[in-house]
């Protein structure tokens, strides 16, 4: 049975997108596509993720370009994961992880490789993995950081 994890290298404008089964022993095959930072465009991903069969989704930032594309999947892609027959305990995991903790060789970066090695990585859980809160906290912290500003 295919399980599938996809790895995203999150920039300002361009996400650089990595898919590939990791249930099979060997070498992965990866599946690579570019797909720009809008609101249009990551639907799009999500919609592409649910057609590729994704069940979870390690990214990299090393600024604040997460967060829209966290919101994006966890609002299209996750509940889908999350709601279809079969669905297993890790179905539309999100994963953020510390860009320190997949560095590669030095030499020229190649975000696709970033990609492939975030996902040989996650899959060794070899990854330093960040905590994100759920949306209803994240939702509360904007809240009182805004409400403070004024009090």
């Amino acid at each position: 049975m295919a399980y599938q994890i996809a790895a995203a290298d999150v920039h300002k404008k361009m996400l650089a997108i990595v898919v590939a089964d990791v249930s099979g022993e060997g070498e992965y095959q990866f599946e690579r596509r570019k797909f720009g930072a809008t609101p249009d465009q990551m639907r799009l991903l999500a919609e592409w993720l649910v057609e590729q069969e994704v069940e979870e989704v390690v990214m990299e930032s090393t600024a604040q370009y997460w967060k829209p594309v966290w919101a994006a999947l966890e609002r299209y892609w996750k509940p889908a994961r999350q709601s279809r027959e079969g669905a297993t305990k890790m179905s539309g995991t999100l994963h953020l992880c510390q860009a320190k903790s997949n560095r590669g060789r030095r030499g020229r970066k190649n975000d696709f490789a970033d990609g492939e090695r975030m996902i040989k990585r996650l899959v060794a859980q070899e990854l330093v993995l960040s905590f994100v809160p759920d949306p209803e906290q994240r939702l509360w912290r904007t809240v009182t950081r805004l409400l403070s500003r004024f009090l």
